[in-house]
């Protein structure tokens, strides 16, 4: 770039570096577009804002698109594209221009990363998987689709990760995103919760309190669940009464909303990433690693010799949804009568055929919808199988292997793997620096629920989780560079506000 333009525009950063209300109004005029276009069921309407907002603070500071995006973040919407395609308004246009940001950033060299966080096996594993995606494209049976697919993958991973690593230079920063993000799904709680409490909170309502913002009660549930754990630890590390007066309101409405949302996978998963812990505190994460595969292989294995799975057909006639009452909802959930869990077994017998047909390349990616319905068994289907909202497997680590082959799946539960066993490694060598040991417990935790609900929902793509998925690998991977550097006095001071909810929540990192 032309030495005089870098100049120029390093003048107006700093220009307008600090003040506060340029980030509130610029949040502002995000969520008056986006409740003028809900109200006008235009979300079009808020494009031009946002190009307009991007262009100025990708010259200026994107810090504050990269927090601006998890204030609007649990009120965006879908809307439909051509050629059966979709995007999330205004999330993934505010992705888009992250990702512009981010790469100026690095070229103009306003941030930089150590050289180990860019060797990092986390980030390889992560770039292994992108560029399988690409090659994988070339065999898909939609290459539209597989293509949006890859260029979908960009704007996560270098937003999320790159971006967070930018950000991210301190313990005392890992809260702010949580911070932005917990105080926006807390609203939306309030919203849903108006909505609910009209149809006396029934199970059955649940779908029609969160429209327009999500697609199902599992999105809402688990962006909920997933910020149990960064509002827990934020709370342990906060210094100010008020803080931690703010953080005990959030995390209260956060649970209330996952309550009420009668989600059985996102209830479960909070318990679940407390029992985690404790095995990451024994040392026991190579041991669980090895049980699940090989209970899994094995599982597998009973199943598929001599087509036992046949076995366990449903009852086309007693498969039902009890959308009225949630206890004989539950009942049915281990009765195997419960139309949702045997949908699932619909869709992973369906998988398994496409898997057994192109083990090396899968179908291509985002393309399970419509291709399963070749490959499906009419003795497993149910009165929802004609799937009009053209959902996938429900777990996302055989969507792997239909869509992207053994490879993808290999590269996907590496990094699974990867993540796990480093964040243990993490949490023990944190013992003398509890800023540190917090963010890294809050990212594995969080991590962890993410990871629960993908064995039976694929979410890694959602807008509204996704994100933090890749936020919690970055988060472990800065947490080992702030463990290899010796502890400053400014990472001491921190320390103190850590968990804070910031006054300033786009102050540039020092």
């Amino acid at each position: 770039m032309n030495p005089s333009l870098s100049t120029w525009l390093l003048r107006l950063r700093h220009r307008l570096e600090g003040p506060q209300w340029l980030f509130v109004a610029f949040v502002g005029l995000l969520l008056l577009g986006g409740a003028a276009a809900a109200l006008a069921r235009q979300p079009a309407l808020l494009l031009p804002a946002l190009l307009a907002v991007g262009l100025l603070l990708a010259l200026v500071e994107w810090r504050w698109v990269y927090y601006g995006l998890f204030a609007v973040l649990p009120f965006s919407q879908e809307i439909g594209l051509f050629g059966g395609l979709s995007m999330d308004v205004p999330s993934e246009p505010l992705m888009l221009v992250l990702t512009a940001c981010v790469g100026l950033a690095l070229l103009l060299r306003q941030g930089t990363l150590p050289r180990r966080e860019w060797a990092h096996p986390l980030l390889l594993i992560m770039a292994l998987m992108l560029a399988w995606t690409a090659v994988d494209a070339a065999f898909s049976v939609d290459h539209t689709k597989s293509i949006k697919y890859l260029l979908a993958k960009v704007w996560y991973l270098v937003p999320f990760v790159l971006g967070t690593l930018l950000v991210v230079r301190r313990p005392a920063e890992a809260w702010r995103f949580a911070a932005v993000y917990a105080a926006s799904a807390s609203l939306s709680v309030l919203y849903v919760a108006s909505r609910h409490a009209t149809r006396g909170f029934s199970f059955g309502d649940i779908n029609w309190a969160l429209h327009p913002f999500f697609r199902n009660h599992v999105i809402y549930a688990t962006m909920l669940a997933l910020l149990l754990p960064f509002g827990w630890f934020a709370l342990r590390a906060a210094r100010n009464g008020g803080a931690r007066l703010a953080w005990r309101v959030v995390l209260g409405v956060l649970l209330f909303g996952l309550l009420t949302s009668y989600t059985r996978a996102s209830i479960v998963s909070v318990p679940l990433a407390a029992l985690y812990f404790l095995v990451l505190r024994l040392r026991l994460t190579r041991l669980l690693l090895l049980v699940v595969a090989v209970g899994t292989s094995l599982t597998v294995s009973y199943f598929v010799i001599g087509d036992r799975y046949m076995e366990y057909a449903p009852d086309y006639e007693h498969t039902v949804f009890n959308g009225r009452n949630f206890e004989r909802h539950l009942e049915a959930t281990y009765k195997f009568q419960d139309v949702s869990g045997m949908e699932r077994v619909y869709r992973w017998v369906a998988a398994a055929r496409m898997i057994g047909e192109k083990p090396l390349t899968g179908s291509g990616a985002a393309t399970f919808y419509p291709e399963y319905k070749r490959y499906t068994v009419k003795s497993f289907r149910t009165y929802v199988s004609a799937n009009p909202e053209k959902s996938t497997t429900h777990n996302y680590f055989l969507l792997q292997l239909a869509e992207q082959g053994i490879p993808g799946f290999l590269l996907f539960i590496s990094l699974i793997a990867t993540a796990l066993l480093y964040a243990e490694s993490l949490y023990h060598r944190a013992q003398a620096r509890p800023e540190v040991r917090r963010v890294v417990l809050a990212a594995t935790l969080s991590f962890v629920i993410i990871v629960f609900h993908l064995t039976l929902n694929e979410l890694v793509e959602v807008d509204k989780i996704g994100p933090v998925f890749f936020i919690c690998l970055a988060l472990l991977v800065r947490c080992g560079t702030w463990l290899e550097e010796p502890e400053t006095e400014n990472q001491a001071v921190s320390a103190e506000t850590a968990g804070a909810v910031p006054t300033n929540p786009v102050a540039s990192p020092a």
